[in-house]
């Protein structure tokens, strides 16, 4: 069985890819390249930051989001965590593959009140709701309890700057031959750092778009 190709399904993604692109944020277009990438790796200005990207979609690619499905799918997994759901297209990627892996729970978390309405309700639009768990909020609190005794998959797409943080709530979950997703990682070096040292028990390599892959070994 594959979702993704289902009519309902690949409808709602087409509808949804087209609302991202047209989606529009003066206050960012106000910022320089070089003050955005100072806030993107900023520990304290992120929910600020965040906040002025409201009503910006900021979604994985099409071939990102196949790919987060090839994954989940060839892992047989059955808890994800994902930090930063936005408006939930990379959510619903992963949530297909949950399903047709016969089921499972996705744990997310996201800082906009506005997003997680929208996500949950594109999630019900896909009949994927029953798999997902959206925690509105700090990642850095929502994320810090109640998961899954054991994570097959990781996908790190919130704040940047946060991922050494976040990676660190679920490391001591994580089963050996976990995978570790996380979008524009170049923006938190000491991440890259962390997972691409095989003393902390990671296999890691880059893929296009900016994707860092990462393996838990031990």
């Amino acid at each position: 069985m594959n979702t993704l190709t289902t009519t309902p399904f690949a409808h709602l993604l087409d509808r949804l890819f087209d609302e991202a692109e047209k989606a529009t944020s003066p206050t960012i277009a106000e910022l320089s390249q070089n003050e955005r990438a100072r806030l993107m790796r900023s520990k304290t200005e992120y929910r600020d930051f965040y906040g002025r990207l409201k009503d910006l979609w900021l979604p994985v690619s099409r071939q990102t989001g196949e790919l987060l499905y090839m994954l989940a799918r060839s892992g047989g997994a059955r808890n994800i965590v994902e930090f930063g759901t936005s408006f939930g297209i990379s959510t619903l990627y992963l949530a297909a593959a949950l399903r047709d892996n016969g089921g499972g729970r996705l744990i997310s978390s996201e800082f906009e009140s506005l997003k997680v309405t929208r996500a949950n309700q594109h999630l019900a639009d896909a009949g994927l709701a029953n798999l997902v768990e959206i925690r509105e909020g700090d990642a850095l609190n929502t994320l810090s309890t109640n998961l899954p005794e054991t994570i097959d998959l990781v996908l790190l797409d919130g704040a940047k700057s946060l991922y050494t943080e976040i990676l660190a709530l679920v490391e001591c979950r994580l089963r050996p031959g976990a995978l570790i997703i996380a979008d524009d990682a170049d923006y938190c070096p000491e991440y890259l750092d962390h997972v691409r040292s095989p003393d902390n028990g990671y296999l890691s390599t880059s893929f296009p778009d900016n994707i860092e892959l990462s393996m838990r070994t031990a």
